[in-house]
């Protein structure tokens, strides 16, 4: 497996971390102000060279640029035009040898919490979701289930074929959380049996899963099936390392080591089944003395679940 950490573009402290953790690839968020453009090979070449000049490799693109994305996944009137920029990005990844992007198809509403500050072990605070405390903005938008896999199948039968050319994999990333609608906003990627049918709508290599673990758990499916069913497929190309305690409509973050999963034999599982993919801890506890102003990704709970994720790997190559 290959140990990443997900940074953004611009150097920070969380770079240092990283490397000082012994991480050396990294899954990066592109800029996303008016200064970067993401068919410019010399602005990619820009943000490429920053993380190599710091020891960090990228590998994995997280997410597909939103303002491209957003378009996409509703199919308006800027959808064709959006879906010519993401092919134009492939030969670039190319050339810069990043061979996976990591996007999702959650529209109008993404990654989903009703709490950000519930008290996990020690006061440290966490993430949850409660379907009974979710509260739909006044005005959103609707989509449905059938305008959700009318416009994957239309992105995907665009794109693959560009993948394909360029050896770029794309992993599918769950709805978070992953309940059928939130509001009047539809969600498909819900359970092992949507997303299996969503990387058979185009056959390809090229097309598969990012394995988040603590979406799939929420989801109710069972991970020591889930993961040889896509392995068994060659579908796992990405794999977001986390756990909850709960089930999809209501849920909490947890510890990596104090969910309701057996990390250690979750890992074991990938080896098995020769899952030599990027892997990335996600959405770690605030601890004491931290602001918790990104709930998810502050920096000391993801050096420990870094750790922990480094002592299951060294532990079962003893």
């Amino acid at each position: 497996m290959i140990i990443t950490d997900y940074l953004r573009s611009e150097s920070s402290l969380q770079w240092q971390y990283a490397k000082q953790a012994g991480v050396n690839h990294a899954v990066i968020r592109l800029p996303e102000d008016d200064g970067f453009d993401c068919t410019n090979p010399s602005h990619w070449q820009t943000v490429y060279q920053r993380f190599m000049s710091a020891g960090l490799t990228p590998v994995v693109i997280e997410p597909m640029p939103n303002a491209l994305h957003d378009h996409i996944k509703i199919g308006d009137e800027e959808r064709d035009a959006c879906i010519e920029k993401v092919i134009r990005m492939l030969p670039i990844m190319d050339s810069l040898n990043i061979r996976t992007i990591c996007l999702n198809f959650m529209a109008h509403i993404g990654w989903c919490r009703t709490s950000r500050d519930l008290p996990e072990r020690g006061g440290a605070l966490v993430t949850g979701f409660d379907m009974e405390e979710f509260v739909p903005a006044e005005g959103d938008p609707a989509i449905t289930e059938e305008e959700l896999w009318t416009n994957l199948a239309y992105f995907l039968r665009a794109v693959v074929p560009y993948a394909e050319k360029h050896n770029i994999r794309l992993a599918l990333h769950p709805d978070d959380p992953p309940v059928p609608r939130l509001g009047r906003v539809s969600r498909i990627l819900t359970s092992y049996e949507n997303i299996h049918r969503a990387v058979h709508l185009v056959e390809s290599d090229h097309l598969g899963v990012t394995l988040c673990q603590g979406t799939y758990t929420a989801m109710g499916e069972n991970l020591e099936q889930v993961i040889p069913a896509f392995a068994r497929e060659n579908k796992i190309f990405f794999i977001h390392f986390r756990d909850i305690r709960g089930n999809k409509y209501k849920f909490r973050e947890t510890f990596h080591d104090n969910g309701q999963t057996d990390m250690a034999r979750i890992i074991r599982l990938y080896q098995e089944y020769g899952c030599q993919v990027p892997i990335r801890v996600d959405h770690v506890p605030t601890m004491a003395g931290e602001e918790n102003e990104i709930p998810g990704y502050a920096t000391v709970g993801r050096l420990y679940a870094i750790g922990y994720l480094k002592g299951i790997l060294d532990g079962l190559q003893a």
